[in-house]
């Protein structure tokens, strides 16, 4: 009997091709702007998560509270300094730590500058990220305590468009007036800060920029078996009694890399979530249309269901009948949809990788996705087509009959 209704109620949408299509016009649009941007958007958390599980959860960042980046403070009273450093390192559970200097500045090679941000890192620095991916440089070598003059240039320097022409290894770059040799490249990262940072001594930096004692930011390495939370806590304690300051009047943050993740992902989820809704007005104006084709369909099939019910079709038939088809197209529409928005994530990965060379943009094709918004655009068209089905139960033979 199932397997009928659904004979009858493809061959009732073929007849009414264009309509069919019309109507499912708003479902797949709004399936496709749905799997597109949960596709894109886990396939970017999926991407984050990744880069913090190479990071490790046993680290702590401290930084001054600023609306900037780190290293925008300029008040005395929030600049981080080799103090602050020594008072995190001597914190009990703390394996070891390293403070980097960030500062913008200009740099020019031949005869072009750009404003760009210059990381002062020494070996400790270095030593707690040797295992942190595409920083590391593909091309020359690392910075050591021993270089002066000499720097590693972000991916972009080599391979994007923020010179005329590529920087090589042993070219000089100028930063703030002194002439700097390229000795390593490092490889793309994915976003313009870092692809477009440079890094130098920590030391050269500070007597580049007159700096005499600052910290842009301090990561510290936990022991093992060790609770980050508890170690964050102690930390920020003896920084809040070493700088002398009040508890929640504190002129720094303390995090670890767990709750930074954790943080992200809570903001993404609700962007994400904000992004979905706006997606989710377009089914909503597709389940409007289906419901509009279906009592439409059954105004023109009045004396059909007259008929139908005259030699013994019950009312749950007739309801039946055309619940599966409002069903069916919310289903079609849903299976174009996927397609479609299968194809939009891709083409904008792809775009991403060759043209941006950005690998924060990628189509995470989770089954989940597919199968929720399939079995959502069914629903939505099933729902949509409630009414205009019982309208259609409810008819009566003779009145049926009898229309038009």
């Amino acid at each position: 009997m199932i397997k009928d209704f659904f004979i009858l109620a493809i061959n009732n949408l073929k007849r009414r091709r264009l309509r069919s299509w019309l109507t499912m016009i708003g479902i797949f649009i709004g399936i496709a702007a749905v799997v597109s941007l949960l596709s894109l958007g886990q396939g970017l958390q999926d991407y984050i998560n990744e880069q913090f599980e190479i990071l490790g959860g046993n680290k702590i960042i401290i930084q001054s509270k600023t609306l900037g980046p780190p290293g925008s403070a300029s008040s005395k009273s929030l600049i981080l300094t080799s103090k602050d450093l020594e008072v995190v390192k001597d914190t009990r559970g703390v394996n070891d730590a390293a403070g980097l200097l960030m500062k913008s500045g200009i740099v020019t090679f031949k005869d072009h500058s750009e404003v760009v941000f210059t990381l002062g890192m020494d070996e400790d620095w270095l030593s707690l990220f040797e295992n942190l991916g595409n920083f590391k440089v593909t091309e020359g070598r690392e910075l050591t305590n021993e270089d002066k003059f000499k720097v590693v240039v972000g991916n972009n320097h080599a391979y994007g468009e923020l010179w005329d022409k590529p920087v090589q290894l042993r070219d000089t770059l100028i930063i703030e007036g002194q002439e700097f040799k390229v000795i390593g490249i490092r490889g793309k990262i994915g976003n313009p800060f870092d692809d477009n940072a440079v890094s130098i001594p920590k030391e050269t930096l500070k007597e580049l920029v007159k700096v005499e004692d600052e910290e842009s930011q301090i990561i510290a390495k936990i022991d093992n078996n060790v609770d980050a939370e508890k170690v964050a806590e102690d930390v920020e304690r003896r920084l809040r009694k070493s700088r002398n300051e009040k508890e929640d009047q504190e002129t720094f943050d303390v995090s670890t890399s767990e709750q930074i993740l954790t943080t992200f992902n809570n903001i993404f989820a609700a962007v994400q979530g904000v992004l979905v809704g706006i997606a989710a007005i377009s089914l909503l104006v597709g389940g409007i249309g289906i419901m509009n084709t279906m009592y439409t369909s059954v105004l023109e099939r009045t004396k059909e269901i007259g008929t139908m019910k005259a030699i013994g079709a019950k009312n749950s038939h007739i309801l039946s009948i055309f619940l599966i088809e409002s069903g069916l197209l919310g289903l079609i529409g849903g299976i174009i949809g996927v397609a479609l928005g299968v194809a939009i994530a891709k083409t904008i990965e792809y775009i991403a990788a060759i043209y941006i060379g950005s690998p924060l943009l990628q189509a995470s094709l989770n089954p989940i996705i597919i199968i929720g918004a399939l079995a959502f655009s069914f629903v939505i068209g099933t729902l949509s087509g409630v009414f205009p089905a019982l309208q259609a139960a409810k008819l009566k033979p003779v009145d049926a009959l009898r229309y038009g």
